[in-house]
């Protein structure tokens, strides 16, 4: 027989179900109308209106007339409430950081941005922590969780090594608001792909490949919406597969690192320049000038060529159906189509050239990361147990 407690867990979730899935269907597309949920969910009129009903009682979402011409019943668009929960996120990069909050229609707006004034890891999480505080108090409990994406590697939701911020392993716990918030933390190219193939350019595909050039190369395998991030939450470090020169050694302690060939460091090399404090910044400024100085293009083809050819290694072993660029990535593969092309076909196994997966450029640009720390941090909004927590707020 079951227990009381299980029959009350069932049907919470019951009740939670059809929520849920409307919740799910204007994050999935923003401005979505009832009519539209209805359809796609299955639902009668009535069920729709009923459940957004609820969802307007508990501040979950708002309801505006939607503009048509068609001839029915009128409907309504579907957004998030003025009241509702938010979600604070926060993109930590090589040079700078931004912080942004977003509602339950995953649309993150900007709140502030600043440059790291020192590479202390001390200085740069007390700056972020102070703003993640004050949009706390500006929002109060409306913030439900704060999520972080940074270039590091993350094992088991901590920070244990960055070789591009040059930090060993930090405590990020500066940044979190109130014990019953939740505050996560991602590698930033884990999170760039897991948003690519939620909402980007690989939505709807079951296995999406992800690569992001910066500094070093990163990505994530994406499986039916989920990355895959390995046994401790590390996997993904693509750019430390030794694929490079096994007489270079990585910051990150190996040799022969694949991020020691794809990034400005490589092109620098290849030029005979030292090595650039802001590898970043150096690859854009070569990418610009490469059509009037052939040394240049010469430099940025070999490193397209490195980064094509451990892209067709990842390819053979992963089996995606997709590849999304992004980052520097899409950048080199457009000024050195011809090197990228012959070695990406080059390193694929002979069946694969037959009928390669596409290869394809982000859609979020470098608004990726932040995007994808909103999608984790709603996932764990957007649960039985996240809108319980709400509607006990709200009561």
């Amino acid at each position: 027989m079951a227990s009381p407690r299980s029959r009350s867990a069932r049907a919470r979730d019951v009740r939670w179900r059809g929520p849920l899935a409307v919740l799910d269907e204007m994050r999935r597309e923003p401005g979505v109308t009832r009519a539209a949920v209805a359809r796609r969910l299955g639902l009668s009129t009535g069920s729709a209106t009923e459940i957004t009903a609820r969802l307007r009682d508990l501040s979950l979402l708002a309801e505006t007339p939607a503009a048509t011409a068609a001839r029915g019943r009128p409907t309504t668009v579907l957004t998030p409430h003025p009241d509702g929960p938010v979600v604070i996120a926060v993109d930590l990069r090589q040079e700078d950081w931004r912080c942004a909050v977003a509602p339950l229609d995953g649309r993150p707006e900007i709140a502030e941005t600043g440059t790291h004034r020192s590479r202390d890891p001390e200085h740069v999480i007390d700056a972020v922590a102070q703003v993640v505080r004050r949009l706390h108090r500006r929002h109060g409990e409306r913030v439900r969780a704060v999520s972080v994406a940074i270039a590091a590697t993350v094992q088991r939701g901590r920070v244990v090594q960055s070789a591009v911020l040059g930090w060993d392993a930090v405590d990020l716990a500066a940044l979190a608001v109130d014990p019953r918030v939740p505050l996560l933390i991602g590698n930033d190219a884990t999170l760039a792909g897991l948003a690519e193939a939620r909402q980007g350019v690989a939505a709807g595909a079951t296995t999406v490949l992800h690569i992001t050039v910066e500094v070093g190369v990163g990505g994530t395998l994406v499986v039916d919406g989920r990355p895959v991030d390995g046994a401790t939450g590390a996997g993904g470090e693509f750019g430390h597969l030794p694929f490079g020169d096994p007489d270079l050694r990585c910051p990150c302690g190996a040799r022969g690192c694949w991020d020691l060939v794809v990034d400005g460091r490589a092109i620098a090399r290849h030029l005979g320049d030292p090595p650039p404090r802001d590898p970043r910044t150096y690859a854009e400024q070569a990418l610009a000038r490469a059509s009037a100085d052939p040394a240049v293009r010469t430099a940025i083809g070999r490193t397209a060529s490195g980064l094509a050819g451990g892209l067709a290694g990842l390819i053979n072993a992963m089996d995606p159906a997709v590849v999304t660029l992004g980052g520097l990535a899409e950048s080199l593969r457009a000024a050195a189509e011809p090197e990228f092309t012959a070695a990406l076909a080059g390193g694929l196994m002979r069946f694969r050239r037959l009928d390669p997966p596409p290869v394809v450029d982000a859609a979020l640009g470098g608004d990726g990361a932040l995007h994808g720390a909103v999608v984790i941090a709603l996932d764990h909004v957007l649960t039985e147990d996240g809108l319980a927590t709400w509607m006990a707020l709200r009561s």
